[in-house]
């Protein structure tokens, strides 16, 4: 009887693609978390957004992309200054807005919009991105970037 029931719950395991609970449980943690990094970002609080990153976090942006040229950016200092300083200063009331979230493990991806207008160009922005975030005990450890560079480009003038 025992066996036929470890032999059950074997099955189960696999099937469910080895799901636990407390998985299940990290995965809508870091959602969370990454949903926190929006909300911080939105709300301006840059020490937020920051204190969510491993110290060795390492940052891509999507390629042929304005602020690519450093990629990868390791360590929040480097993602402070290299993106996210580099944006606010090139873009007027830059806004990321994150529509939908998708999480399995320790990965969370965010489909959303950059919207705000270029310093240089007065052109509008509104370009549609995809994030991947990966996050390891409670912290960000990667981030990945995918937008419309092209867009992206255009607006800043370069």
């Amino acid at each position: 009887m025992l066996e036929r029931f470890s032999a059950a719950l074997m099955i189960t395991i696999l099937l469910t693609g080895c799901a636990s609970p407390a998985g299940v449980a990290a995965a809508g943690s870091n959602e969370a978390l990454v949903r926190s990094i929006y909300d911080a970002f939105a709300r301006g609080d840059a020490a937020a957004v920051l204190g969510t990153f491993d110290p060795g976090i390492v940052w891509n942006e999507a390629e042929s992309f304005h602020y690519s040229d450093r990629n990868p950016y390791v360590g929040p200092d480097a993602v402070a200054e290299g993106v996210f300083g580099r944006v606010l200063s090139d873009i007027a009331e830059f806004q990321v807005r994150p529509q939908n979230f998708i999480s399995e493990g320790d990965t969370v991806v965010v489909f959303g919009r950059y919207k705000g207008t270029g310093n240089a160009t007065s052109l509008p922005l509104d370009a549609q991105f995809v994030h991947v975030w990966r996050v390891r005990d409670g912290k960000v450890t990667s981030f990945q970037q995918y937008t419309d560079t092209e867009q992206f480009n255009r607006v800043l003038g370069s």
